[in-house]
């Protein structure tokens, strides 16, 4: 979606400019912003799943985008990260009644981010953009709250903002072997250890064997002195 910076008059501009200033200094509790220096109209935020529901541990990712005509219009919301919710489109659209016919010019930002966070707790199956997260809210709730916590955790949880969030370092995970072409090269103990190590291991043994023998030995003997000993004195 492109930028709307240059379509807005410039005593809009520095209404957002203030508002979202203020939200960066003093974000709404469980939201954090993250303010664009390069495109003012469009807002991305995170937003924590409320303890309680199916959304809890998770972050969200969200963008606000504000139109040529705000604040006249509402912005557009949009969940970036995925999620299982009877008002969130699979596009990640957001249906709620302050981005549309409740919508006021003087409400601002932050009353949007708090009523969007709002509707992860209180979910309005009546005007539902997912019609099967819609229908279990209201026919089969543990069903939905299944369906809701299991994309919580694919996707919402494990770093800032799911699977969208920071890519992996390349270094985690498995690691492709050297030389794997070439049976020489492989990685593994290299040939002088291997014997060295065989080496010890037999001579530990041997060691051990004749230790064993040597106490074997003189117990036998032992024994045969006693009898001796015995036969004598009879």
């Amino acid at each position: 979606m492109n930028s709307n910076v240059e379509n807005l008059p410039p005593h809009v501009l520095r209404l957002v400019y203030k508002e979202i200033s203020a939200l960066a200094a003093d974000p709404p509790e469980g939201i954090k912003i993250y303010p664009s220096e390069e495109d003012i109209t469009e807002l991305h935020t995170a937003i924590e799943g409320p303890e309680g529901t199916p959304f809890a541990g998770g972050i969200f990712r969200m963008r606000l985008v504000l139109g040529k005509d705000f604040p006249a219009v509402p912005p557009k919301g949009y969940f970036l990260t995925k999620i299982f919710h009877p008002n969130v489109g699979h596009k990640g659209e957001i249906c709620v009644n302050v981005l549309k016919r409740d919508w006021k010019a003087e409400l601002g930002l932050r009353h949007i981010l708090l009523t969007i966070k709002c509707l992860l707790i209180h979910p309005n199956p009546e005007s539902a953009l997912n019609e099967e997260a819609g229908r279990l809210l209201l026919e089969d709730y543990a069903e939905y709250e299944s369906r809701a916590r299991l994309l919580t955790e694919i996707h919402a949880m494990g770093c800032p903002g799911g699977t969208s969030a920071v890519p992996q370092d390349p270094n985690d995970g498995p690691q492709p072997k050297k030389h794997a072409g070439d049976p020489t090269k492989r990685a593994g103990p290299s040939a002088a250890a291997v014997p060295a190590a065989l080496g010890n291991g037999a001579n530990g043994a041997s060691t051990t064997t004749s230790n064993s023998s040597s106490s074997t030995n003189n117990v036998a003997g032992k024994k045969k002195a006693d009898k001796k000993r015995a036969l004598r004195r009879l």
